[in-house]
């Protein structure tokens, strides 16, 4: 196994710079997802670790080797792509062990290593089938075996659920999990799908232009993101944000917008009349006479177990997650409460989280 690790790492194309001072470590059989809207950069990255980009500045360590200039076959990678990329000629157990073949490892031992793989994968009926003959779910999972085969020091996923159905990527984010849990090898993960990183990641490395904007647990960063970009990045549905400002009332401050009137922590680090966007998930709010905010249905949707609301608040859009027997009619004039401690508040300027 090994620990990866970028050292102030740069890309550019030609006279574009897309990526600048990247720094941050990967610990040895974590499993870190890059996450990011497309065009962050977080492909690029993981195709510079991969060997597949060059490094513009900086260093890249796989171990305690820096692998900058190292052959991409040289650095003790697997790696998942997007599209499969299975030879369409070749069946299952030949795809699987096909660099073993190059590798001219003895065909006992193939067998073995693509057995083994095809077990843990459930892909033992299908060892002899094309894979033309097989579901995308199944084409995936042997682009896993061929990279589990391998043995590799680190496991690089580049978005390999992006081309499967919603049913399908919550059947295999369970599978890769699991794999990872089983094998243990450092991996890291391209995504666009917040959810994908909440239910998978050991760390998440959020990206946006080319920088990090924030680095840690699913929990650290859902619960504590230390911008509004995190806090409206990360969360489904998006979390809801009202701008208004701080003001004292009876010594306690407080968050006081058009209809909205809010307590917060005496410890909240904003100065009176300080300008602040407020935010607060979907989830932590309801319905309550008594609430604080004060809004309007404008439409509600059944999604289940739940219903989320939407309402018009202070001129603002907003989403409030209800269960599904606190259904309000579009027109309807309601208040809603915020669960305690669940306010997060960024200045109105920087966008950065007040503490």
């Amino acid at each position: 196994m090994a620990t990866v690790e970028y050292r102030n790492i740069a890309k550019n194309f030609g006279h574009v710079e897309v990526m600048k001072d990247i720094s941050f470590g990967i610990a040895d059989r974590e499993f870190v997802v890059l996450l990011g809207p497309s065009g962050c950069g977080k492909t690029t990255l993981l195709r510079m670790t991969a060997g597949l980009e060059s490094v513009t500045n900086g260093d890249l360590l796989i171990g305690d080797r820096r692998v900058n200039d190292v052959h991409p076959r040289d650095r003790d990678i697997a790696m998942v792509f997007q599209n499969y990329a299975l030879y369409p000629t070749m069946k299952v157990f030949d795809n699987i062990g096909f660099s073993l073949e190059v590798a001219k490892v003895p065909k006992a031992e193939i067998r073995k290593k693509v057995e083994w793989a095809a077990e843990i994968l459930n892909l033992t009926p299908y060892l002899g089938r094309y894979p033309k003959e097989l579901s995308g779910g199944q084409r995936q999972r042997v682009a896993m075996g061929r990279a589990m085969v391998r043995n590799a020091a680190v496991f690089l996923f580049d978005e390999p659920l992006s081309n499967l159905d919603a049913k399908l990527r919550t059947h295999m984010r369970v599978e890769i999990r699991q794999l990872h849990n089983r094998l243990g090898t450092t991996t890291i993960y391209v995504t666009h799908d917040q959810i994908e990183a909440m239910t998978m990641a050991d760390k998440i490395v959020l990206m946006h232009a080319g920088r990090i904007m924030q680095i840690g647990t699913p929990d650290e960063v859902y619960e504590r993101p230390n911008s509004k970009y995190v806090a409206d990045f990360i969360g489904s549905p998006s979390m809801n944000f009202i701008a208004g400002a701080v003001e004292t009332a009876g010594g306690s401050p407080r968050f006081v917008a058009e209809g909205v009137s809010i307590g917060l922590s005496p410890q909240i680090k904003a100065k009176p009349g300080q300008k602040v966007i407020m935010g607060v998930r979907p989830n932590d709010l309801g319905i309550s006479d008594a609430g604080e905010i004060k809004g309007e249905v404008v439409l509600s949707e059944t999604t289940g177990a739940d219903v989320q609301i939407h309402l018009r608040v202070a001129g603002y859009d907003a989403v409030a997650v209800v269960p599904r027997d606190e259904r309000r009619n579009a027109g309807t004039a309601i208040n809603l409460s915020v669960l305690p401690g669940k306010v997060h508040l960024f200045d109105a300027a920087t966008e950065l989280r007040i503490a």
